[in-house]
């Protein structure tokens, strides 16, 4: 994630549709510092609870909950054009309104601001959600392309999954 969005001190990050570990949430607020800011976006309020109790377990004050549903654009309670990077991992998969995600997070970056996509592959693999969740590569930047995005860069993210870094033109 550091790499892939170079992030730095006093950035403005969201992890959208961040669940409840706070698996990225957290080394993102550490990352960008006590300037920084990591909004930790989900539809479900138990999920932020468990957000928020390890940012405070971890001392992390720059984390700040946000409930909203990122299938509906312009509810997200963040504002529009301040965010310098995005995350969007594991949940192209789990909706059918992938447009509206990739719109919503396209209203809520800055202008070259950068969003990382990562997402199940396609092909089977030992776990994982059912392949006709899955979304294919080619189906996301097509997507993201036909919303104001350019794919800055494409990767594999391991066994199973694919990666994007886009960027808001």
């Amino acid at each position: 994630m550091e790499k892939q969005l170079e992030l730095k001190f006093g950035h403005q990050v969201a992890d959208l549709g961040c669940g409840g570990a706070g698996y990225f949430t957290l080394p993102a607020a550490r990352l960008v510092g006590s300037r920084g800011k990591v909004y930790a976006v989900d539809i479900l309020k138990t999920a932020l609870e468990g957000v928020l109790s390890k940012a405070r377990l971890d001392n992390l004050l720059n984390v700040e909950t946000v409930w909203s549903d990122i299938e509906r654009v312009g509810v997200t309670k963040i504002p529009t054009n301040t965010l310098d990077a995005a995350l969007l991992i594991n949940i192209m998969f789990q909706s059918r309104k992938n447009e509206h995600i990739l719109k919503e997070t396209h209203r809520l970056l800055k202008q070259d601001g950068k969003c990382l996509v990562v997402d199940w592959k396609v092909e089977p693999t030992p776990f994982g959600p059912p392949q006709a969740n899955r979304l294919p590569p080619q189906t996301v930047a097509t997507l993201a392309t036909k919303i104001g995005f350019s794919v800055a860069k494409e990767f594999e993210a391991g066994a199973y999954h694919y990666g994007f870094i886009l960027v808001k033109l």
